[in-house]
Order: C-alpha cells, then structure tokens, then sequence
C-alpha cells in the first residue's frame, strides 16, 4: 500500500483507522485480528499525538506504511517526536484489581504489545518506529 502521512494531531486518528482497516481487509485478516491490530494502532498513535508531540510541545507527522505477503500484514508506525520505546514500560500489575482500584493509563501500551503477533521498536534517525505485525494465517486467533 502506498504509504499514508497524516498530520501529528488526534484529528488524523480516523484516518489513521481507516487505512489500518483497509490494510488489514487486504490481507484479509478475520475481525478478531483486525479488532487487536486496530486499537494497538490507534493506542500507538494517540500516544505518539498526545506524549510525543502536544505534551512536549512539538508538532510533526504520523507515517504509516502497510505491507502484505504471503504470510503478514506488517504496519511501521513512525514519528519525530521525543524518543520513547513501548518496550521498555513494565506490564501493569494492577491487571487483576477490580476496576475502581485500578489507576488511569498504562494499559493501551500493554493492550497494543499484545495485540499484535510481534511487535518491534526502534529509534531511525529522528523518529520513533512501531512495527506490528500480524499473522495472515490466523495464528494469533487464540490470543484474547
């Protein structure tokens, strides 16, 4: 697919979701998987806009790439706001409290990791990348 840029700002998020659902029909994933790779993207870009860019008092773009083969979809998440990696946050350990005990924030980076059938990040140049990947074989059907 043709790469989309969009500008850094929470407007773009339907954009954002509407080339990721036209990514993932391409490669024809079932709607579990589509729903997972959904919101880990729009976790990922909501906290690129918000963290990234309007907490630090910069502004930029989201570039999203989609490729499909044989045996994934593969969506590359970049920006150029402030490095952060998803990888190096600890898994919440408020995952078993009720709800009212539980504090605000932290689990759309948890829910985005484990979303996905790999997820990769690394620091290219200036910018932040995200790769997630999905099966196209159904692989990660089981996954909840």
């Amino acid at each position: 697919m043709k790469e989309l840029t969009v500008p850094g700002i929470l407007s773009s998020l339907k954009e954002v979701r509407n080339y990721v659902a036209e990514a993932a029909d391409q490669a024809g994933l079932d709607k579990k998987a589509s729903y997972r790779l959904l919101l880990a993207i729009d976790e990922l870009a909501t906290n690129s806009i918000v963290h990234g860019y309007e907490e630090a008092n910069l502004s930029g773009n989201l570039y999203l790439l989609a490729t499909i083969d044989d045996k994934a979809l593969t969506i590359f998440v970049e920006d150029t706001g402030n490095e952060y990696n998803p990888l190096d946050r600890e898994t919440p350990d408020h995952l078993n409290n009720a709800l009212e005990d539980r504090p605000i924030g932290g689990l759309g980076t948890y829910l985005a990791l484990n979303g996905v059938d790999q997820f990769l990040y690394e620091r290219v140049g200036d910018r932040n990348r995200n790769t997630l990947v999905v099966y196209r074989n159904n692989a990660s059907s089981d996954k909840a």
